[in-house]
This record gives structure tokens, sequence and C-alpha cells, in this order.
């Protein structure tokens, strides 16, 4: 029982391409992976590690300065106005200008800083220059950056007053 039946070419195959179909997709995956990983840029690592571990050190002194300090802000927000009332052990805290950086979590390029000028009393104001939204961290310092106030909020806070604080610091 010979029959000379006509093989069809390789690639009419249905067995070459269900064996192929994998590999061929790894081999594409790998290309777009080195594609992406040559062209974007990693923000979250950094090349001087001694100096920062040195500054690190630094802010938490900042932040134990900020704590024996019992420094304490109410921050509301008023559309895109900003109101700051800073207090501290010895009363209002008094300062020409504060400075409050909002960091994202993990995109660098939204970062914003606000400058809270002085309306006197402890009280100070500032403007955002666009809407924000998110989890984003702070950091409230003042202009000879000796103390800062580092924490994290949940932004709209449209019409509510959010409590910035000095945690203890950490003992190590």
């Amino acid at each position: 029982m010979s029959v000379n039946a006509p093989v069809a070419p390789w690639y009419r195959q249905p067995w070459f391409w269900f064996i192929a179909f994998f590999p061929l997709i790894t081999i594409v995956w790998g290309v777009v992976m080195i594609i992406i990983a040559a062209n974007v840029e990693d923000t979250m690592v950094t090349d001087d590690y001694s100096k920062k571990g040195l500054a690190i050190n630094m802010e938490l002194k900042k932040d134990e300065k900020a704590y024996t300090m019992g420094m304490v802000g109410a921050l509301t927000f008023e559309g895109r106005d900003l109101v700051l009332r800073l207090k501290s052990d010895q009363g209002p805290a008094d300062y020409q200008y504060l400075i409050l950086s909002l960091y994202h979590p993990t995109l660098a390029g939204r970062d914003r800083t606000i400058q809270f000028n002085s309306n006197g009393n402890g009280l100070y104001s500032g403007k955002l220059l666009k809407d924000i939204q998110g989890r984003w961290y702070y950091m409230l310092r003042d202009p000879a950056d000796d103390w800062q106030i580092k924490g994290e909020l949940q932004l709209p806070a449209e019409g509510s007053t959010l409590t910035l604080q000095a945690d203890k610091p950490i003992q190590g």
C-alpha cells in the first residue's frame, strides 16, 4: 500500500508553526525589551552612593531638629491656592518664606516645588501652577535648610486641612 501523496512545503506544515511559535515570540519579546532598556533612563538609580549615604545622615539631623522644635503645620488647599499655618513649641514660626517640595513616587518629571511667602504670625501662602492629584511625598523646609518635615499625602485635598508634623526620629 504505497501511495505517493504530494507533501506540502515546510511553511505550510501546521506542526512547524506550532513548534516555532514560542521561540519566535521569545526572540521578538527579547528584542523589544533590549530596545526599551537602551532608550529609557532609570531615574531611580544613582551613580554616587557614598555621597548619598552621607547626605542621608544630614537629612536625619534636619528631621530631628524639626521634631525637637515641635514643628507642626496645617496645610489648606483652596483650588490652586495653598495656605500654611506653621507653629513650633515657641509659638508661630516666622520665616521670610518656606519651601514645600512635592515628589511623585515614580515619575521625577512630575516633582513640584512651591514657595510659601510669609503673611506674618506663622501664616504662609503659596500657589500651585497646575492641578495635581494622586499620592505624593512632601518635604517642608526653612530657607536656611536647618530643619525639614517629611511625609506623604493624597491629593487633591480640596477644602480639607492636612497636618504636616515632624515624626520622632529613629534611634539607630
